[in-house]
């Protein structure tokens, strides 16, 4: 990735010219228009002054928070903003988008160039140059959203523990904000990229300078940043109205026919649908608690439609599995899963596939290097397909030190050789204790020999004394062995 042109700060401008004369008419004419439009888009969100407001109150929130909260979780996830902002600013898009504007005719020279037949327009090679520049910003705004979203999610952790409240909500409010700015300018990036190939593969007909050699640019920018990412360019689709007309008729249908009460004497029967709001007169004299918390402990069940959209989500991810040859596309689909396991709520599932998503980059590393991988990715396919549904029994592949971690027999049994190893050792040490002391015995006894080769009766005065010592001692060491 970091080998790679779009990914550089500073890209090389082409040393050819960056504009040429070619045949123009009305069909060049509106690829320049639309250009133009999109590029001024983009262009008015980069320069916006609320983008400018809200990147100033990050920088102020840092700056005060630097010393107090520098090990904070949140406080790191907003550095990481940070970061991202600074290289948006260091790449330079919005220079290199004002020269393209300057660069394209105006209005009036469109006019004149139409009847005259000619017209000078940006060259291939700064056309190329400027996909480059858009692609990389494209590719940082990705990033900048996901550490956003990061951000916002710490943040809502320490707001649900009630840790630095006042101060949560702000950084919440601001990291929501800039998301939806980011993703406005991913999306007029991406619009404009499509209308910038649009006009390159006209200019490269009429004039031919090529200047990537090395590198294709994509077709899409969806392609070009993954599935994962590519689902913030798609666009939510608008409500019909007369759809939306015809489902408050039957609401309102619904909300008549809910409640049938029926007075029997002393009974009274009250048949309603919880899934419908039920129209009630407002009491203000009445507690509000009991009802608070009967839906505090309501949990909605799992519908039907649900469960088999679930299982038709595992299945289609097992058959892309299977389908993987390589471990790159692997690692495009865990991404996918893991996305969709965090939207459904499904812990155990995402944090299996998550490690298989640490162990597919290492051998897509391997891959790229020239390994052969084959052997791993089959048993890799195993892996993933048991994590995408953790049920029956576990891959041997995925059995390295779980089991002898959750054995509740090995554990005591290893407390149990622990236990004869460390008595082995206390009468080693014993035992070393009683060679040391006859060792330094035997030692006296041969230099009292050797000193002056007299014996007297003094010497056999001593035997007894000696031997009585020496009884002594091994009494001392039985106490010993023994522990006392």
């Amino acid at each position: 990735m970091a080998g790679e042109l779009w990914n550089r700060v500073n890209i090389p401008f082409p040393g050819a010219a960056s504009s040429v004369r070619i045949h123009f008419s009305s069909t060049t004419d509106a690829n320049i228009k639309t250009v133009l439009v999109e590029n001024e888009k983009v262009l008015k969100l980069i320069r916006s002054e609320i983008l400018q407001t809200e990147i100033r109150l990050l920088y102020e929130l840092l700056y005060v928070l630097n010393n107090s909260f520098r090990g904070n979780k949140t406080f790191k996830g907003l550095k990481q903003v940070e970061q991202c902002i600074n290289r948006l600013k260091s790449m330079k898009l919005d220079v290199a988008l004002e020269e393209l504007s300057n660069l394209c005719p105006k209005r009036i020279q469109r006019g004149l160039s139409i009847k005259a037949g000619e017209c000078d327009v940006p060259s291939q090679p700064m056309l190329e140059w400027l996909c480059l520049k858009v692609l990389g910003a494209a590719q940082l705004m990705s990033c900048t959203l996901n550490r956003c979203s990061r951000a916002f999610i710490l943040s809502k952790k320490q707001m649900k523990w009630e840790e630095f409240v006042i101060l949560n909500m702000v950084i919440t409010s601001m990291i929501s904000r800039l998301w939806v700015i980011f993703r406005g300018i991913l999306v007029s990036l991406s619009t404009l990229y499509q209308q910038l190939l649009k006009f390159l593969r006209e200019v490269a007909h009429a004039h031919p300078m090529p200047f990537l050699t090395d590198f294709s640019l994509p077709a899409d920018m969806a392609q070009f940043l993954g599935p994962s990412d590519a689902l913030l360019l798609i666009k939510q689709p608008k409500q019909d109205s007369h759809a939306k007309i015809h489902k408050e008729k039957q609401q309102q249908k619904k909300k008549k026919s809910s409640i049938k009460v029926k007075n029997q004497g002393w009974t009274r029967k009250v048949k309603e649908d919880l899934g419908v709001a039920v129209e009630r007169g407002i009491v203000h004299d009445t507690d509000m608690k009991p009802f608070l918390e009967v839906f505090r402990n309501f949990k909605e069940g799992k519908s039907l439609p649900q469960r088999t959209h679930k299982a038709d989500k595992k299945q289609k991810f097992k058959k892309q599995v299977r389908e993987a040859t390589t471990f790159t596309d692997m690692a495009a689909h865990l991404e996918e899963m893991i996305l969709w396991c965090k939207s459904q709520r499904m812990e155990k599932e995402k944090r299996l596939l998550t490690f298989l998503r640490l162990k597919c980059h290492k051998m897509k590393n391997l891959e790229a290097a020239g390994y052969s991988v084959q052997r791993k990715l089959q048993s890799f396919r195993q892996e993933a397909i048991w994590a995408s549904s953790p049920q029956g029994s576990v891959p041997r592949t995925c059995r390295s030190s779980f089991a002898a971690r959750r054995n509740p027999r090995l554990r005591m049994r290893f407390q149990s050789l622990r236990s004869r190893f460390k008595s082995l050792a206390a009468k080693n040490g014993v035992k070393r204790k009683r060679l040391k002391r006859r060792k330094r015995r035997s030692e006296l006894s041969v230099s009292g020999l050797s000193e002056g080769g007299q014996i007297s009766g003094t010497t056999y005065e001593a035997t007894p004394q000696t031997t009585a010592c020496d009884s002594h001692d091994d009494i001392d060491d039985i106490f010993a062995s023994i522990g006392l």
